[in-house]
């Protein structure tokens, strides 16, 4: 027996130039973890990413995000697999105190101009609960196995005590 998702309530604002062609955002299926979001470009046009360039996509969306979560800006696996596109600070986050359009940083890491069209999936979009951290300060910290080791060291070198 599959769990039941929870669904949280999220308010959500067509901006002035949000295209009425296109639909606020979507899972792709029952078990989907992010909404996929599309381009809305005032002009309804297209915009060209030079290779290695960023640049600010609109969705026409602003939203109201319940306090105690955020929405995570994710990249939709086809459009990274199949361009040079990614989200340049993958993870994003939208704070709940947010009421601004979201816009979507992308960048172009391949070698050729690709195009975002409007309409166009660019983004997924999940929904998590937030935890603040509560610092205690301490002198020492527990032992573990790893201890100091860093990056790769628990897939390419052998540990030692």
């Amino acid at each position: 027996m599959r769990a039941q998702i929870k669904t949280i309530k999220v308010s959500v604002k067509k901006l002035p130039h949000f295209d009425e062609e296109l639909t606020l955002p979507f899972y792709g299926s029952a078990e989907a973890a992010g909404a996929d979001v599309k381009a809305c470009f005032e002009d309804k046009g297209s915009l060209e990413l030079k290779p290695f360039e960023r640049t600010l996509v609109p969705t026409g969306l602003s939203f109201e995000i319940p306090a105690g979560h955020e929405i995570q800006v994710r990249p939709r696996s086809g459009l990274s697999l199949k361009t040079g596109l990614v989200i340049a600070n993958s993870p994003g986050t939208i704070d709940s105190d947010y009421r601004g359009e979201l816009k979507i940083i992308v960048a172009n890491f391949s070698n050729q101009v690709e195009v975002i069209e409007h309409g166009q999936r660019i983004a997924q979009l999940v929904i998590a609960p937030i935890y603040k951290i509560g610092w205690d300060e301490v002198e020492v910290l527990s032992h573990t196995q790893r201890s100091v080791s860093g990056f790769g060291s628990t897939g390419f070198f052998e540990l030692k005590e």
